[in-house]
């Protein structure tokens, strides 16, 4: 079935320009055909009410169906992709980040994974069957699973940037060995997003005190407030692109702890 699925995502159905002319059957993996047909007429009934109710819904229904639906199965997946886990987990590590990749976690993440990749299909004005099919190269793909643990890391990365103050946002950014892009990627985007949700308000910028005041305000965020600044602010792709440059080389992200949140404050040089 896995090698059926996976043809299936190659196939022109993606391209809606194309969808009109091929036949649905030319578009089901035959072992499908071969299993819808050995049902009884009243189990056919409930495929047919599924195919229904997946197709009326919203994204945002879709995913927490399709959460509740194959979550636990993606879990014991996941849990048994001993490689990628470990390199998460020595990430976790270097950058003094306190999470378990435990079967909540994991759970957690898909259904937030499912949601985000719904909103940037929505944004991009993509079509449902692009959305499902994410779901099913999750299930039968071992690299599709590794991308999703490039994307927990670079969400983890990405909350903790969120909630350092501009001062350590400074402190990262000077030992970065290509600072504009990381500045350009991550750090204005973030402040942005300080700034609009009211976060961080930088009121009388130029006068030092006042400035000093905000620049070395930690903020507050947690919880679904801050997942939902992490989605709305990057896309899944670029977070996924995060982890996997993290992945790949540990020091692509120059990192040192105690200069960072060094709680003494210093000179402000950076705005």
């Amino acid at each position: 079935m896995a090698s059926s699925m996976e043809k299936l995502h190659s196939h022109p159905s993606s391209n809606p320009e194309q969808i009109g002319s091929i036949s649905i059957f030319e578009l089901i993996p035959i072992e499908v055909i071969k299993w819808t047909e050995s049902l009884p007429w009243d189990q056919r009934r409930y495929v047919l009410s599924l195919c229904y109710l997946m197709c009326s819904v919203s994204l945002d229904k879709q995913a927490e169906f399709l959460d509740n639906y194959t979550a636990d199965c993606l879990v014991l997946k996941m849990l048994r992709d001993q490689a990628p886990q470990e390199l998460v987990r020595k990430s976790f590590k270097k950058f003094h980040i306190d999470q378990e990749l435990s079967n909540t976690v994991l759970r957690n993440y898909i259904k937030q994974y499912y949601i985000h990749s719904a909103q940037d299909l929505r944004v991009q004005s993509k079509f449902d069957l692009e959305y499902l099919e994410v779901v099913l190269r999750l299930i039968n793909s071992a690299e599709e699973r590794s991308s999703l643990f490039n994307y927990i890391l670079g969400s983890e990365i990405i909350k903790m940037l969120f909630q350092m103050s501009w001062l350590e946002h400074e402190r990262l950014y000077r030992l970065q060995k290509n600072q504009e892009d990381f500045i350009k990627n991550y750090i204005k985007p973030i402040q942005h997003a300080h700034r609009i949700n009211g976060i961080v308000v930088p009121k009388h910028e130029n006068l030092f005190f006042a400035k000093r005041d905000f620049f070395i305000k930690k903020p507050n965020i947690k919880g679904k407030k801050l997942i939902e600044l992490v989605m709305s602010t990057f896309t899944t792709d670029k977070i996924k692109t995060l982890g996997f440059l993290i992945i790949r080389n540990l020091d692509f992200l120059t990192f040192d702890y105690d200069y960072i949140f060094d709680p003494e404050p210093e000179c402000i040089f950076f705005c």
